[in-house]
């Protein structure tokens, strides 16, 4: 049998992070590859209670067929924790629970882009949004990171002179890969733009509860008078990611076509996570726990930039500090073949990072650049696996 693929799908290739996974799976490799959350983060007693008492009480609830918008209690816990907690929400917005974050982006490229229409990223973005509006057959044009966000003169530039943009995604706080938080200056200066254009801003904000260091700046949404702005939450990063559950705050035109495309895909989110995710928000301290969150990811953010000092920096690789989230960003001499690089590190050094490139816009494109994630492992196996990185650019680079 001869299989005939569409032209959509044909051309996407597999997730560099899911590829090194394919190593990280062999017990003598140390993976600093992934971006999931640490074992000591998930509130395993809690969860377990929450899912007794829903099957004792109201079981079919949690098992029968449910609406498209998301489990009503938790739609308006998020509809005034958001409004709350962070001034997100005007009369014209509304709120949708969707099937993990990664599901908006999917539904913003379906509503928003025909094929050959234009998204604006950030340049390095987070693959998996990057390949949901590829898969639509959406352009990518990508605008540089710069230590406090995205080069706003490129993106006026892109914006003059890029036919046919859509959106613009950006993910504000702790961005994935590269750990950095654009300013508030430069949030401001974000939003002009679109509004200027006419073009809208999906706001992806997975990490934003998760900052451990300085002062929370006002997300990007809690200024939105005109309707441009949809808000991406998540639950993955602060109760479970395995749950799939995370929620949109947009415009409810919008909202009512990402609906329609989401009824077409999955009819809806999983009720029970849903119903987890609203018992475990209402009946525990919240705050408490995300407080334990920060103080955990922080110790082990000081404790892998420590070892990056003690064991890697030496040897001419440089990084970026980080005062939130779950990833740093490597930056190699530009003598160094980077995708040699971290292969020869999975390889021969039993140490799995990602390739920068995994994450550029122009798939094509060059960087000098790795990701590591440090709240997977154990402080044993992110020593260990640091060390073995220093060991190999001690090798390389002298």
């Amino acid at each position: 049998m001869q299989y005939h693929f569409s032209d959509r799908i044909s051309t996407l290739k597999p997730s560099a992070i899911r590829e090194i996974f394919k190593y990280a799976a062999d017990p003598s490799v140390v993976s600093l590859s992934a971006g999931n959350p640490a074992p000591d983060a998930f509130a395993t007693k809690q969860i377990g209670e929450i899912c007794t008492d829903i099957f004792n009480t109201h079981p079919i609830d949690a098992l029968q067929y449910s609406v498209t918008e998301g489990y009503p209690k938790l739609r308006e816990f998020i509809r005034d924790y958001m409004k709350t907690r962070h001034n997100i929400g005007r009369d014209f917005d509304d709120v949708l629970v969707t099937s993990g974050a990664q599901q908006i982006m999917e539904l913003c490229a379906k509503v928003l882009c025909n094929e050959g229409d234009t998204v604006i990223a950030e340049d390095p973005s987070f693959i998996g949004s990057l390949n949901c509006f590829r898969s639509l057959g959406a352009k990518l044009k990508g605008v540089p990171i710069e230590p406090d966000g995205m080069d706003i003169s490129a993106l006026a530039e892109a914006l003059e002179h890029t036919p046919n943009v859509r959106f613009i995604y950006t993910i504000p706080n702790f961005q994935n890969p590269s750990g950095v938080t654009m300013s508030l200056e430069k949030r401001h200066a974000l939003y002009d733009l679109a509004k200027k254009h006419g073009v809208m801003i999906v706001e992806d904000n997975p990490y934003g509860d998760l900052r451990y260091e300085g002062d929370n700046l006002p997300n990007i949404k809690s200024f939105d008078e005109e309707g441009i702005v949809i808000y991406s939450g998540s639950f993955s990063k602060v109760i479970a990611p395995g749950l799939r559950v995370g929620y949109t705050v947009a415009p409810a035109e919008v909202m009512k076509k990402m609906v329609v495309a989401k009824q077409g895909e999955d009819v809806h989110t999983n009720i029970l996570a849903q119903m987890i995710c609203y018992e475990f928000m209402t009946r525990y301290d919240f705050d408490e726990n995300l407080a334990f969150l920060r103080k955990l990811y922080s110790r082990k953010a000081k404790y892998a930039m420590e070892l990056l000092d003690k064991y890697v920096v030496p040897h001419g690789i440089s990084y970026l500090p980080i005062q939130g989230g779950l990833f740093l960003w490597c930056t190699l001499p530009d003598s160094v073949d980077m995708p040699d690089f971290c292969k020869r590190a999975v390889l021969e050094h039993k140490v799995a990072i990602v390739p920068g490139t995994a994450f550029l816009c122009d798939e094509k494109g060059s960087s000098q650049c790795f990701r590591i994630n440090f709240t997977t492992p154990s402080d044993e196996k992110l020593e260990e696996g640091i060390k073995r990185l220093g060991a190999f650019a001690e090798l390389v680079l002298g």
